[in-house]
């Protein structure tokens, strides 16, 4: 703590320091002999406290208190004076002075005096020194609620009790009108993560995904002042500008149609995947609607909906429903009466599908194509099966070599640590598995989706510290792994059907029957 005497006698300054010096061993101190001289080491100096002599040659002390306050508002002051005098006093409280010493002063009364305005400086720098921490804390938080949203939205993972509460975490101003973009990456290319989000930071409101695989995905909030398309393509441009001039660096960039409700951004998300592709364009980005199609208009709904029903059964891993569904398409394009080079692109959208789908869960599948165009649909259901049995194979491959005791090792994970900043994306690092697989696993051997169980394991600790009545709802807020009580309290009433409040009612008179 810093300390500064302002007299113009010498003798009263020393005499003060000697006290002060003496009671506070560690206080750094230093002396004025006037107004002017305060005001310069209020800058340099910047002590927690001014010991203010009020009737000095030059300029008055009331004078350097008021000009020193407007530059370092948090200085406290303590007015010394010889003059007991009402004028004054109520001049120093409008300037904040926090007391007064009159000349002269017991040692006692000088000790006691400073001794509660440093204790008052020391409990606000330990306030400050915890909002810091809180602050830091929220703001990771909120990074871990973005990418979660992201997920939830895009992968269908949706929390009745936390999509709301989430979004109204997020300080980003969204609007109606939505779209998706995809940026695929490199290989190795992983670490330029934080640069794209910054640099997504610097021209739009977005939402930034978790990096799945080579896949970033992104929900980019409609500029109303700008066209989707001049929008959408100055932001891949400034995407597509980290990677220029790197070696072996070749990005691409794949855009969704615009949607309205939170509700349809998986589809602007299917878009975006099936924009990518053809990765070899010269120009790096594409929009959805710019893919090379011969689409029937009758057509638009059914595929939709086929596209949508493609992508939960690959993440789910039903290839019998997966075969059974593409068998399904060509035959109805085959009644229609639809072209074969109609029938195999639509295939192909789908084969593309599962390829990009695949590839985010963490599998390595090559890139489906037909090695020539089908001369009849017997042909094209055979090649297809064959694509589709060589996909399986990857994915099948791919989970026998994850162990089956994981879930198991993931549960007591989040029990242990359900009170830090858990994601999706977390748990995926630590078991080396994508958060998708993670999400479908607690679905299928749980019946419940992680973020349930997380909230599950922080309501039951929230249970058992709610029956100590010397914790207050902020602690036990912190201590279970949430930054806001009243975002706290709305999860346990969800959860619980009262409040934290209710609760503790209810146990604490439970114990006194007792």
């Amino acid at each position: 703590m810093k300390l500064l005497i302002v007299d113009d006698e010498p003798i009263e300054r020393e005499g003060m320091q000697v006290i002060l010096q003496k009671a506070f061993p560690e206080l750094i101190i230093h002396q004025a002999k006037n107004g002017k001289l305060a005001i310069e080491l209020a800058d340099s100096f910047q002590p927690d406290l001014i010991l203010m002599d009020i009737m000095m040659p030059g300029m008055t002390g009331l004078e350097a208190i008021e000009q020193i306050r407007s530059e370092h508002p948090a200085i406290k002051f303590v007015m010394v004076t010889a003059f007991d005098m009402f004028d004054y006093a109520r001049q120093a409280i409008k300037l904040g002075v926090k007391d007064y010493l009159l000349k002269p002063s017991k040692a006692s009364e000088i000790v006691s005096t400073v001794g509660k305005v440093l204790e008052e400086c020391k409990q606000e720098r330990v306030a400050e020194a915890t909002s810091q921490m809180q602050q830091v804390k929220w703001e990771k938080t909120l990074t871990l609620a973005e990418t979660d949203i992201v997920t939830q939205l895009l992968f269908d993972h949706v929390h009745e009790v936390h999509i709301d509460m989430l979004v109204e975490m997020l300080d980003i101003c969204s609007t109606d009108e939505k779209f998706v973009v995809v940026v695929l990456l490199s290989e190795g290319a992983e670490h330029y993560y934080v640069q794209i989000k910054e640099k997504i930071r610097e021209t739009e409101n977005a939402w930034v995904g978790a990096l799945y695989g080579r896949q970033l995905p992104i929900i980019i909030f409609r500029d109303k002042e700008r066209s989707f398309r001049s929008q959408a393509v100055l932001l891949a441009k400034a995407i597509i500008s980290l990677s220029k001039d790197k070696t072996g660096l070749n990005w691409f960039i794949g855009i969704g149609q615009v949607c309205e409700g939170l509700d349809e951004i998986r589809h602007s998300y299917q878009e975006a995947l099936i924009a990518t592709m053809d990765t070899t364009l010269a120009v790096k980005h594409r929009f959805y609607a710019d893919v090379p199609t011969i689409s029937l208009e009758t057509d638009n709904l059914i595929i939709k909906q086929q596209q949508k029903d493609f992508f939960d059964q690959i993440r789910l891993g039903d290839w019998m429903s997966i075969r059974s569904g593409v068998l399904d398409v060509i035959q109805q394009h085959e009644n229609e009466g639809n072209s074969l080079i109609y029938t195999q692109q639509r295939v192909l959208e789908l084969l593309w599908i599962a390829n990009r789908v695949m590839d985010e869960m963490g599998m390595e599948a090559e890139v489906p194509f037909f090695s020539f165009q089908a001369q009849d649909s017997r042909q094209l259901r055979t090649e297809t099966l064959l694509l589709l049995e060589h996909m399986n194979t990857i994915y099948d491959a791919h989970y026998d070599r994850v162990e089956a005791d994981k879930i198991h090792y993931i549960q007591q994970f989040i029990r242990e640590h359900s009170h830090e900043n858990i994601s999706l994306d977390t748990l995926a690092q630590r078991v080396n598995l994508s958060p998708i697989y993670i999400s479908k696993m607690f679905k299928e051997k749980l019946g419940i989706n992680y973020i349930d169980f997380l909230t599950e394991c922080r309501i039951e600790k929230a249970k058992k510290l709610l029956n100590d009545p010397e914790r207050s709802l902020k602690e036990i807020t912190f201590e279970i792994g949430y930054h806001e009580p009243n975002y706290f309290s709305k999860v346990f009433k969800k959860m619980c059907g009262v409040s934290p409040k209710e609760y503790r009612k209810t146990l604490l008179s439970k114990n006194y029957e007792v």
